[in-house]
């Protein structure tokens, strides 16, 4: 009976675990450049000293994160980027580290910072400050221009640009703060050189990747999977209490 048990357990927490993922993913089906993590389940033996071949659990994992693009809408606002191809926008974290984003709906702040969900954006020498109350475009290759109020066409000036990156993927890891960052083969965070040739496109947003049809289907899926684990345990209980009456008859 111990078998059945060990194996509904470890089940039933890993579907609850998976449940977490997915919930989180069609919670952001309108984040703005969010990226889907994809689960895995896989067998894991079962360790210490009560360890046995065949005892096996199984554990739900997030190895990766779907990088498919997501939909690209037309929003006419100046300071809406939408980054094209494998290019990623630079952006600093809450410990003043390197990390990645496709969210492009950029912002101004107080101060006159530019920045992409509250996170400063970095570019060529750190975080962009721009002119208050100037008027911003941001070129395909992320220069950002200014020209104050009221002044002639030809006042126009580079004030920044934006720094953007195309990483590859694979080296990319998700943090729990939705952001990326690049490491290197010992795991060791290594921040990316500017790449000259990547694009975005103004006036436009990139949407979630998250198919919101496809995450309640897979929450659905997984729910039952959880009360099917959670009937085994009981059949695993059923089965010990007849076990133990008959033993108690003899």
């Amino acid at each position: 009976m111990d078998r059945m048990i060990y194996t509904a357990m470890s089940g039933a927490q890993q579907s609850f675990n998976r449940q977490a993922v997915v919930s989180n993913n069609l919670a952001n089906v309108s984040t703005t450049g969010f990226r889907g993590q994809i689960d895995a389940m896989r067998a894991v033996p079962v360790q210490g000293d009560g360890a046995l071949r065949t005892r096996v659990s199984v554990m739900a994992t997030t190895p990766t994160s779907n990088f498919a693009p997501g939909p690209i809408d037309a929003t006419g606002r100046d300071l809406d980027v939408a980054l094209e191809g494998g290019a990623w926008l630079a952006v600093q974290d809450e410990n003043g580290q390197e990390a990645y984003t496709r969210r492009g709906d950029l912002q101004v702040d107080g101060t006159g910072m530019i920045t992409s969900a509250g996170r400063p954006v970095i570019g060529d020498g750190g975080p962009i400050i721009v002119p208050l109350g100037a008027e911003l475009t941001i070129g395909a290759d992320g220069t950002i221009s200014a020209i104050g109020p009221g002044d002639k066409p030809d006042a126009l000036v580079q004030v920044g640009k934006l720094k953007l990156v195309t990483p590859d993927e694979k080296s990319l890891a998700r943090g729990d703060d939705g952001l990326f960052r690049s490491l290197d083969p010992a795991g060791n965070p290594a921040p990316l050189a500017a790449d000259d040739n990547a694009r975005l496109q103004t006036g436009a947003l990139e949407g979630s990747n998250v198919s919101a049809v496809e995450s309640m289907v897979d929450m659905i899926a997984t729910s039952r999977m959880y009360e099917m684990q959670m009937k085994a345990v009981q059949s695993s209980e059923d089965n010990a209490r007849q076990a133990d009456r008959l033993l108690s008859l003899g």
